[in-house]
Order: C-alpha cells, then structure tokens, then sequence
C-alpha cells in the first residue's frame, strides 16, 4: 500500500504491528508475523533509515515507532524533496548537453551546414559580415578576464554601430574584468552606450548569437583566435540559445553586488566547489574564471578551509552530506 513513499510490504507490515503493539520487542514483532527475528531487524533498520522509526534504549524492539500522522508527512517530504532532486538533475543534465554542444560544435562541424574559419582575419570579417545582417538582437559570452586594450578599442566602432541600429545586444563577461582596468572601462562604456552586460564567476566557452539563428563558436577553445565555425542547425542553436539563457539569469547585473549565496560561500567558491565535483583541475578553472592558476589554487584552499577538509575527494563528500552540491546551492 505505500510502497510508492519507499515503505516495502514486509516493512509496512512491521510498522503497523509496532503502532498497535508498542511495547512488543524483536521476538514478539517476529512471532505476530510469523518472519523470522533477523527479517524484522532488517526492516527495523529500513524503517530507521525512513525516519519512521527512532532508535531508543527504553523500548523492548529498540526502536521507538512514531505515529502515523507524523510518519506520513515524514514520507511525504522525502518524496517532494526526491522530486525536486530530480527536477533539479534534469535541468542541469540540459545545461550540461547543451554545454556540451557548445564546447564541441568546432569539433564536429557539418560542412553542408556549417562554415569553418581559419585564421583572426577570416573571423573578423564574417563577425563583421553577421553583425550588420543581425536584424534584432545579439547574445554573447565574453570569456578571459583581461582583454588586450587593442581589440577592445577596435570592437567600439561595430559595438556603436550595432547599438544605434537599436539591436538589443546582452553580454555575459566574467566577473574578474573588474581587475582589468581597460576591460572594465570598455565594459562600462558598453553600458553607457545601451548595451545590457552582466557578470558570471565563469563562462564554458566563447560564443556570440546573431537573431537566435546563427553561432560563432571556436574550434579550439583554448584559443579562439586560430579558427572557429559557423554553426546554423536549428537543434544546436535552440541549444546554444538555451545555454544562454541559463547563464544569462544566473548571472550579476553589471553595477549591482553579486546575490549572497548560502552556506557562507562566496561567489567564486561556490563555483569552484561545482568545477572541482565535476572534476576539472586547477588550471582549468582558472581559465574559466579569468584568473592566474595561483588565484584558483587559494580559492580552492580557502574552500577547503571551510568545508573541513584535508583533500578535494573530502571536500566534495563534506559538500555532498550537507547538500551543498545541488543546483542553486
């Protein structure tokens, strides 16, 4: 009857004899159901692990039995909680693919749809073809948290066309251009100028989005200067667009202080604590972030530091027990 709430048979039946037999140990629990003791202990050790039932020394069974209203609703909360879990796996397996695609798009480049580039020059200038056909908006992740000044003063004349043809251009940057004075004053004139920026501890690859019909993604991500490609299926662009999105409501508004985050973390080592549980090492991260492979390391000790532990294995169990590792934590 409740095995949909995580109750077997055999352990529903024990439970229900406990309620109208309290004071019955092992034994008696064993003969009413006429199962064997080891069989009843067994259940009593699911029934505990259910909240269902609390260990006590001052009852026959060892275990003191809690009542049906308050079991119920323990059961209850556990399968809510299960299914926000599960809501909450979904959604992060679709930024995961959909992050996937974006990483890997160069890799596996279609030539009957897709355009490949080679070369700075040959990306400029499609980029500068894609913006003056953009018709309405453009979506781009801004990763590296220092831009070389030069390119920045070249992007202004485009970025000033595009603004006042009224396309509505949104920037993700990550939020370590503030220590990059060149940067931070062409983020700040970006905004001056009508363009709406925000900010995210780290971006998984550059991208720019002409109309939520076209992508320009490098082939390399390590560096994207060298060749990048053209993507115009409509299945990955509905993904990349997606991507977006999602990293587009995580992310800070450009002027206002990041939204606290619980636990005590700060921005930086929540998401650190993601990227060290999905494995990626040091330098890595600090690609993600913008920042020196030294930096990641101290925010990672400091992380450290706070979760108690010696290693980063422990650093992720301690993590995971306190339900640190969940989507929005």
């Amino acid at each position: 009857m409740l095995e949909t709430l995580g109750l077997g048979q055999t352990a529903e039946q024990v439970y229900r004899t406990m309620l109208a037999h309290p004071c019955d140990g092992v034994a008696e629990l064993a003969g009413r159901l006429d199962i064997s003791p080891d069989s009843i202990r067994a259940n009593l050790g699911q029934l505990s692990e259910l909240a269902i039932v609390q260990p006590s020394q001052h009852e026959a069974s060892g275990f003191r039995v809690l009542d049906a209203e308050v079991a119920m609703e323990i059961l209850l909360a556990r399968q809510q909680a299960d299914l926000v879990a599960q809501q909450q796996r979904v959604e992060a397996s679709r930024a995961a693919a959909a992050q996937l695609i974006a990483e890997c798009s160069g890799v596996r480049a279609r030539p009957r749809d897709d355009e490949h580039l080679i070369g700075p020059d040959a990306i400029r200038t499609r980029l500068g073809q894609l913006a003056q056909q953009t018709a309405s908006d453009i979506m781009t992740f801004a990763p590296g948290g220092a831009h070389p000044a030069a390119d920045l003063e070249a992007s202004r004349g485009p970025n000033l066309e595009l603004l006042d043809r009224g396309i509505h251009s949104r920037t993700i940057y990550l939020d370590s251009v503030r220590n990059h004075k060149p940067t931070l004053d062409h983020v700040n004139w970006l905004a001056e100028h009508g363009a709406t920026v925000r900010t995210a501890v780290s971006l998984p690859v550059r991208m720019i989005i002409f109309d939520h019909r076209q992508a320009v993604l490098p082939v390399d991500t390590a560096d994207a200067r060298t060749s990048a490609v053209l993507v115009n299926g409509e299945g990955t662009i509905t993904a990349l667009c997606a991507l977006f999105e999602a990293a587009w409501d995580a992310a800070t508004p450009w002027g206002s202080a990041p939204s606290p985050r619980p636990h005590g973390f700060t921005v930086q080592q929540a998401e650190m604590l993601r990227l060290l549980a999905a494995g990626m090492t040091d330098e890595t991260i600090a690609k993600r972030f913008g920042v020196s492979a030294r930096t990641a390391r101290r925010i990672a000790a400091e992380l450290m530091e706070l979760l108690d532990a010696r290693s980063r294995f422990q650093a992720g169990v301690h993590a995971s027990q306190r339900g640190w590792l969940t989507p929005g934590s």
